[in-house]
């Protein structure tokens, strides 16, 4: 690990109120990259609430939002980030195949067209930077407006933590093993 992370005791007000508060949020506890983020206390606590707002109160459920997460992770090769939504993706009800094939960089099998559809547009988003017209006609069409603004949230999101967790070196749990080469 690059950053000191500060425990509760060795934060200041600020930092202390914006921890408390995520503690008391809906993940029940202070997500990674916060206790980085918290070297800048507004900043952790925005970025924060825009986390918890795009991971649980979004469209879409876990098994279809954790795609462009995971499409994300594996954007960035970052190991902590994967680790975690991989998780979150099984525990959601994403089929392990399609999770192996983001890993593995193979495009997946769907039978749900809005899964299908949300891994389009996060690989355009982080490959090609915008999604060409024919992409987006069928993302609004198949999404909508409020659809395709929450994808672009999630990839623009998880692309901040994704370097967050990539440039302060933070590690797995002990015991853990990166699936990511």
């Amino acid at each position: 690990m690059r950053i000191k992370l500060l425990s509760p005791d060795g934060m200041n007000a600020d930092q202390k109120a914006t921890y408390e508060e995520a503690v008391a949020g809906k993940r029940g506890a202070a997500p990674a990259p916060m206790m980085a983020w918290l070297n800048s206390p507004d900043m952790a606590r925005h970025a924060t609430r825009l986390g918890e707002q795009l991971r649980f109160n979004t469209m879409f459920p876990p098994k279809l939002s954790e795609i462009a997460i995971l499409v994300t992770a594996r954007h960035w090769t970052a190991h902590y980030e994967w680790w975690a939504h991989k998780r979150l993706a099984l525990k959601g009800g994403l089929d392990v195949a399609i999770i192996d094939a983001i890993r593995d960089r193979r495009t997946p099998s769907f039978d749900d067209p809005k899964a299908a559809m949300i891994y389009d547009v996060a690989k355009s988003l982080h490959e090609g930077h915008g999604l060409a017209q024919p992409l987006y006609d069928a993302a609004i069409a198949l999404l909508g407006e409020r659809g395709l603004v929450e994808i672009i949230g999630l990839c623009g999101y998880y692309t901040m933590v994704s370097m967050t967790l990539n440039t302060f070196d933070f590690g797995l749990p002990d015991g853990e093993v990166s699936e990511l080469t």
